[in-house]
């Protein structure tokens, strides 16, 4: 009689499924998914019954309401559905990671420096919490970093070695490099002289050009994004804030560090791939000068007024060739801007200077290889981090901290650096 009552009350039925669709729709909305994405990862078939006189098929129809209410998910297997780019994996036992070290703090969890047992190699882990990326609404960016960093192989790019996730956590791994971040030094000689910061501006832009290229903006370009290989050349890395942007696609979240921002990303959009070569122009000027055009403000309202009001004043101590660089780079016009590589190479101050990878490899960079021996270092690559970070830490990947051979770089933030996060609530727009 059950059966018969719910034929005969097909208005009944169908509140029942808006009930159960609403509650399953009001719990993924405030983790970042929607039911109909839910439905299509999980392969099913949205329930239709096909009521015409004289037919009562259907096909294959989801379970009823209660069947479906009392269904289980535990995070882990939740969390896996969603982020298929990183492969779910048990936590590797204490036998084959060893932690050596704590290079930095990052936005939403450490930067370890881990050494591989088995092949005797070490990397740069990111460990990320899964519950912030859920609770800040980071998820999809989270994928785009990995699928970002999967795509792009280049001299002047940091590479991806590995991804995954455990039952808690995201593991981001990269090279380490063991010269350290651009920051360091920067801090420690206090400004660069030009001739470096040719060869350095030489390899961003190089860096830039290739990934928009393959329509990628990275938009968090800035001096702490860059470490020192082996041969003590730049790498930029970091592509937590990155994404896929096609030649003329536009994008409006406002995200980024807010001294390095260009006036189109402070005002909500639109703007693409031209932001990042302001950043750049922003980053050399620190590099040369030792300090920023404009301090921080505290909100990106305050730092837009007065990025919109101030007129950039050169130092005498730029060359006309670099003064002249700078001001094409910090064009308040988009469309005015320099923004190809082909056009920053033809700028007089790269006068002579290679643009080929290999060729910019040989330079010599005997100042950073001066500066790394210089005893003050490693108090200055720490910056202030405590001296042992990880005895609280929880995490399903590592065990106690091992010894570090030398002191790693630290990558934290500090009050000149105020990196915006992504809105929880807001996701990329294109129009």
């Amino acid at each position: 009689m059950g059966s018969d009552a719910s034929k005969n009350c097909p208005e009944q039925a169908t509140a029942r499924d808006k009930w159960c669709q609403s509650r399953w729709r009001g719990f993924f909305s405030t983790t970042g998914f929607s039911l109909p994405s839910l439905l299509s990862s999980l392969h099913l078939r949205s329930r239709r019954m096909v009521r015409e006189k004289g037919s009562s098929t259907q096909q294959h129809p989801l379970p009823s309401c209660p069947e479906w209410s009392s269904m289980e998910w535990t995070l882990p297997a939740f969390i896996s559905i969603f982020l298929p780019e990183f492969p779910h994996r048990t936590a590797p036992c204490h036998e084959q990671f060893q932690v050596l070290g704590y290079i930095a703090k990052g936005s939403f969890g450490p930067i370890l420096k881990v050494k591989d047992r088995a092949k005797e190699k070490t990397y740069a882990v990111k460990v990320v919490p899964k519950s912030e990326v859920l609770r800040l609404g980071f998820l999809e960016q989270s994928k785009e970093e990995v699928i970002v960093q999967r795509q792009v192989r280049h001299p002047f790019v940091h590479d991806l070695q590995d991804c995954w996730q455990t039952q808690r956590h995201l593991f981001i791994m990269c090279d380490y490099c063991s010269t350290g971040d651009l920051y360091t030094y920067w801090m420690m000689t206090g400004r660069f002289g030009e001739d470096a910061v040719r060869v350095f501006a030489a390899e961003l832009g190089c860096a830039l050009g290739f990934l928009h290229d393959y329509g990628i903006v990275h938009r968090d370009v800035k001096v702490r994004q860059h470490v020192l290989g082996v041969r003590r050349h730049l790498r930029l890395a970091d592509f937590g804030l990155s994404r896929r942007l096609e030649r003329g696609g536009r994008a409006f979240t406002i995200c980024g560090t807010i001294q390095y921002m260009a006036p189109e990303v402070l005002s909500g959009g639109p703007y693409n791939h031209t932001a990042d070569w302001w950043s750049l122009g922003i980053l050399l000027f620190a590099l040369a000068t030792g300090r920023f055009p404009l301090p921080a403000e505290p909100d990106h309202c305050c730092m837009l007024r007065k990025v919109r009001s101030f007129q950039y004043e050169m130092p005498q101590a730029f060359s006309p060739p670099f003064a002249l660089l700078i001001t094409e780079l910090l064009c308040k016009t988009p469309a005015r801007r320099l923004h190809t590589l082909e056009r920053f190479k033809r700028q007089t101050f790269f006068r002579g200077t290679p643009f080929d990878s290999q060729l910019l490899q040989k330079t010599p960079m005997e100042l950073i290889l001066e500066l790394k021996g210089r005893p003050d270092r490693p108090a200055r690559a720490m910056r202030g981090l405590p001296p042992d970070p990880l005895p609280d830490f929880d995490c399903d990947f590592l065990g106690p901290p091992g010894s570090p051979t030398d002191s790693p770089p630290a990558l934290a933030s500090t009050d000149l650096d105020r990196t915006l996060p992504l809105p929880s609530s807001a996701s990329e727009i294109f129009v």
